[in-house]
């Protein structure tokens, strides 16, 4: 039978530690962006010289808790994995958590701060000026909580990780099928190495044969409902007939449907456009801009809606869905969306610009090909994916029954 016991936080796991960095070197550095809530591990992508500014410091193992509305909200919570380096620095915006040795487990502390018994106390804290609220660290440092005794936590974190393990793994595999799916791409249309290449003339710079089109000429462009029918807040529900996609469900790694919102069947009747089909693509064009999601035929839902601050871009015939979510998806193409885009507070990509923008379009035979290829890495993709999240609803199920100590675990 395992020990539980009323501590304060603040006993238990440290809140920003001190961590020594020495100024004129260069470190780790993990900005808040970088946290993504369908990954418990956040790595640096990027060093920075250290000058003795602010912010955040960490060491490997730490876990760092965006407290900024609506990252906290929104659970930017991850564990820190700096690449072989001891330590690093981030985000002002950031708590950092970490174990006391003897006391806590530092894989245990991950999930603990992750869970309703902090993230909501601390969201519950939230001072400062509408839109730039922040948790108060006092706050948290003297909650009231119940800790099992270590050899609990070990377990529990165990029986947890082995949920997260396996999404991570499923991550990088399908990171490894949209970077092949990617390079293809570019060493066929970029390059214009593509089967055959070597026997095709060039003609005004591209292969015979190939076109230089309008955007808007290859897609038809759906926008969202906006106006007196839009849906108002007390019209969504946890569950319901028509999932309702916002900025959240459409991300840099496509869709992610932890936080979804719904709309009934009536409602959805009272709505004119912006309704999906297999094989849409979806485009984020407002705040995070360029975000793209392929709604191929494993995507577990069969009624969905955009909202208004992204478009459907639907298959006209002219190039398949594989090929126009690819292209989005490649440097050159997003680079182009962030030249269009306009607006410092919200980024918005005008429909109008991104009509004139120029795509090669290749022969059908070539097409074809193409296509055959990079289905089959999609459609794997997207069932790893699917495979994901209900790992992740799994996991989040039993967290906050191992966290009460409802369910026993055997040490």
């Amino acid at each position: 039978m395992s020990d539980w016991s009323e501590k304060r936080l603040g006993e238990m796991i440290a809140v920003n530690p001190p961590v020594k960095l020495v100024k004129g070197v260069v470190y780790p550095f993990i900005d808040i962006d970088k946290v993504d809530k369908q990954s418990k591990i956040v790595s640096n992508v990027e060093e920075r010289l250290f000058d003795g500014q602010g912010g955040s410091r960490f060491q490997a193992g730490d876990t760092v808790f965006s407290r900024i509305t609506p990252c906290l909200e929104n659970r930017k919570i991850a564990q820190v994995n700096l690449n072989g380096a001891v330590t690093g620095f981030g985000s002002t915006e950031f708590f950092v958590f970490r174990n006391k040795e003897g006391l806590t487990d530092s894989k245990f502390v991950y999930y603990f701060i992750s869970s309703d018994w902090v993230v909501l106390p601390a969201i519950n804290s939230m001072t400062g000026a509408s839109g730039r609220q922040r948790a108060d660290r006092g706050f948290v440092e003297k909650l009231k909580l119940k800790f099992p005794d270590l050899p609990t936590q070990t377990r529990i974190a165990d029986i947890l990780a082995a949920y997260d393990d396996a999404i991570e793994n499923n991550n990088r595999r399908i990171a490894l099928l949209e970077k092949a799916a990617r390079e293809l791409y570019h060493e066929w249309f970029i390059r214009m190495r593509f089967p055959g290449h070597e026997n095709v003339k060039m003609v005004n710079g591209l292969p015979e044969g190939w076109e230089a089109v309008r955007f808007g000429t290859l897609v038809e462009i759906i926008d969202g409902d906006r106006g007196v029918n839009y849906p108002k807040q007390d019209e969504f529900f946890n569950e319901g007939y028509c999932l309702f996609l916002n900025a959240g469900n459409v991300t840099k790694s496509g869709f992610n449907f932890e936080n979804n919102a719904f709309i009934t069947e009536n409602k959805d009747g009272l709505l004119r456009k912006g309704k999906l089909v297999r094989n849409d693509i979806i485009l984020t064009t407002r705040g995070t801009v360029g975000n793209v999601a392929y709604y191929s035929k494993h995507i577990p839902y069969g009624v969905m809606r955009i909202n208004s601050g992204m478009v459907i871009l639907r298959d006209s015939g002219e190039v398949s869905p594989e090929f126009l979510y690819i292209m989005l998806r490649n440097d050159a193409i997003q680079k182009m969306i962030d030249l269009f885009s306009s607006g410092s507070a919200q980024p918005q990509l005008p429909i109008k610009d991104m009509r004139k923008l120029k795509i090669i379009k290749p022969t059908e035979e070539i097409l074809l090909r193409f296509t055959e290829i990079t289905r089959e890495m999609l459609d794997q993709a997207a069932l790893l994916q699917t495979q994901s999240q209900n790992l992740a609803r799994q996991r989040d199920l039993l967290l906050p029954r191992l966290m009460s100590g409802k369910m026993e675990v055997i040490n």
